[in-house]
Parts: C-alpha cells; sequence; structure tokens
C-alpha cells in the first residue's frame, strides 16, 4: 500500500443498511472521480457491512464492537471492554493506513474509527441520515469538519451550526427505475393487476410481516400483487406463503422491485426515504419502535406533514394495513400527489457534493 497517496479515505459506520449503503455512495463517487483513491471500510464482524462493502469491490477491516442495548442485557456488561477493544483496533489500523479524512456514516462503530483517525491528524466528514441525530455523530460533532445532513430539523440537535451542509442523503449510483413491464415480467406478475412492494429494511420487519400474512386472502380477492421482502431472518417462516400472486423473497434487486411495483410500503429509516423520494414513488411508512430517540417516527412525521406519504404508526399496523394500502393502490389522484410531494426531498447529487468535499479536504494537506 502506497502510504503517501494524497487521495486515501477511511469510511466507518454500519449495522444496518441506513448507515452502510450512504458511506458505499459516497465512496463509488470518489473512485469516479479520483480513481488512484485508496479506500478502507471498517465496520462490525458479523452485521451487514462485512457483507456488502466486499461485495462493492472495496477493502474491509472488522474490529469488534457492538451497540449497548437500550434493554437489560447481559451483553451490555462487555460494552465497555468491546469499546476499548474496538479504539485499540481502530488506533492500530489508521496507523498503517494513515487516512487524509475519515467519513464517519453513524452507528457505534463509527465512534471509535473516526475518533482515532481525527487524532492522528486526519479531518473529518459526518454523515447525518436521520432527523434527529445519533448519538455518536453528535459526540464526534467537535472533531468534524464538515457535517452533511439530510433533514432540516437536524440543525437544531447540533451546536457547531457553521459546520452543517445540508445536503441530503447519498444515494447508490446503480438505483434507477427500469421500464415497469419488463420488470414485472422479472417477479412473473401480472401486468394487468396493481403492485405492492412491501420491504422491512435490511434486517426485516416483524410486525410488517406479520400483517402482511394476516391479510394475504384480502390482497388476493382485491387483485392486488404483492413483491414482499421479509429480510433474511423472517423468510423461512413466511416463504410458504409464496404464490402466484405473491412472491416472497428474502432479499430482491431493489431496483426492480421498485420499477415493478404501483406503491411501496416501507420503514422509514433515511435510506429508503432518500430511495423512494430519489425515484418519486408513493409511499406508506411503517416506522419502526425499535430505534433511537424514534427517529424514523420523526421521518415519517416529517413526510406526513407535507402531503408527501402515508403513515401508519406501528401499533395500529394490523387494523390500518389492508385498508391503507387498498386505499392508496387504487387512488390514482393521491399517488400523484405523493409522487410530486416526495420528489421535493430528492437530492440527487448528494454523493457527488459529499465526495467533492472530502477529496477537497484531502487536498489541505
Amino acid at each position: 500500500m502506497k502510504n503517501n497517496n494524497l487521495y486515501r479515505f477511511v469510511f466507518a459506520g454500519g449495522g444496518t443498511g441506513g448507515h452502510i449503503f450512504p458511506a458505499l455512495a459516497v465512496a463509488q463517487q470518489i473512485k469516479m472521480i479520483k480513481p488512484e483513491s485508496e479506500i478502507l471500510f471498517v465496520g462490525a464482524k458479523n452485521k451487514i457491512e462485512s457483507k456488502v462493502v466486499p461485495q462493492s469491490g472495496f477493502n474491509f477491516k472488522p474490529i469488534w464492537i457492538s451497540g449497548f442495548s437500550r434493554k437489560i442485557n447481559l451483553s451490555n456488561l462487555l460494552f465497555p471492554i468491546k469499546v476499548l477493544t474496538a479504539t485499540i483496533q481502530s488506533l492500530l489500523i489508521n496507523m498503517k493506513f494513515k487516512p487524509k479524512v475519515a467519513v464517519g456514516s453513524g452507528a457505534y462503530v463509527s465512534g471509535p474509527v473516526v475518533w482515532s483517525a481525527s487524532i492522528m491528524g486526519a479531518k473529518v466528514v459526518l454523515l447525518e441520515q436521520n432527523s434527529y441525530p445519533g448519538v455518536t455523530n453528535r459526540l464526534l460533532e467537535k472533531k468534524a469538519s464538515e457535517i452533511h445532513i439530510t433533514f432540516e430539523e437536524s440543525k437544531k440537535y447540533f451546536r457547531e451550526q457553521s459546520k452543517l451542509k445540508l445536503t441530503g442523503n447519498p444515494i447508490r449510483i446503480d438505483l434507477k427505475l427500469g421500464d415497469k413491464t419488463e420488470a414485472m415480467k422479472i417477479f412473473e406478475l401480472d401486468t394487468s393487476k396493481k403492485v405492492l412492494f412491501i420491504t422491512g429494511g435490511s434486517g426485516g420487519a416483524q410486525s410488517i410481516n406479520l400483517a402482511v400474512e394476516q391479510n394475504i386472502k384480502k390482497l388476493i380477492e382485491n387483485n392486488i400483487q404483492v413483491i414482499w421482502q421479509t429480510g433474511q431472518v423472517y423468510y423461512d417462516q413466511y416463504k410458504k406463503n409464496q404464490s402466484d400472486t405473491i412472491k416472497v423473497f428474502p432479499f430482491v434487486n431493489i431496483s426492480a422491485a421498485y420499477s415493478a411495483c404501483d406503491i411501496v410500503l416501507a420503514r422509514s429509516g433515511a435510506s429508503t426515504i432518500t430511495e423512494i423520494s430519489y425515484l418519486g414513488l408513493p409511499a406508506i411508512f411503517v416506522p419502526s419502535v425499535n430505534v433511537a430517540a424514534n427517529h424514523q417516527y420523526m421521518n415519517a412525521k416529517a413526510l406526513k406533514r407535507v402531503n408527501a406519504a402515508e403513515m401508519i404508526e406501528d401499533k395500529n399496523i394490523m387494523d390500518e394495513f389492508f385498508p391503507v394500502v387498498n386505499e392508496l393502490i387504487n387512488n390514482e389522484l393521491r399517488q400523484q400527489t405523493y409522487k410530486k410531494n416526495i420528489s421535493a426531498f430528492a437530492k440527487p447529487l448528494a454523493a457527488k457534493v459529499v465526495a467533492e468535499s472530502v477529496i477537497k479536504l484531502a487536498e489541505t494537506f
């Protein structure tokens, strides 16, 4: 490894797709602008980043770290030891790699990596996807040169306003809408019927899955076809519902699923909202309650407030799932309203803007 390369960047973040995909989007843009760049991702060994980063063609180093459970959990006793170990591992990785800029995309894993890079002289860029910033990014605020936010509402939670840039959430370069008819053929769907795409995010969502299963008969009776991404953990439990009308997958080709559907029902993580707003799709958001500071609810509420999407609270999913789905999928006027209004949240150049900022910071050395 050539340690004299000016364009050397360490990325840290993960645990969920919402944290790792924006980081990958920025890394992809950096490579497009500066092909000679050296990029290293650091993350948890058994989380999503350990799979998708190598699959995306980037180097990956694991550290021993996990979050602090908000429930009483024996694993919390190991938390201080994990933080110390991860910090030492991160210091050793950064000493060898010598990054010019550290990019943190949130979650616990970015803390020790970004902090250790900063004390060795690296500039710091933070990506904040959610309307309510995560604790790691708030702790790293003083170390940052720039903080790129997605929601205007995030500003009030940061002290150093001069560092904030309302850039939007970086999006993967391979995400795009294709021909609807061709996409429906991929899933072997009837092109004369409506299509609902359901996703609970990279980890799946049990409450959504239960609601889908409970309403399969109604969906079929009303000629609604379903592309159902259950998540790997739940796939074995729900694959028995596979039929000509209900297509069940642990994961799907996301671009194909978005292209085939008429409406989307999903969690309201920032990356999902970013994708849906970028593509301009009518959506029903079901915020997860198992997230820090209820930020998914705040994300969805911000869209609901400006008539850009529908929202069902998780506690009401069983009762409201079918009535809300059936009304929206058959209401072309409301779909068009949601498409127009949610598209206003799209910032398709976000990844490029962040990449250019990161490169510029490296060039200040």
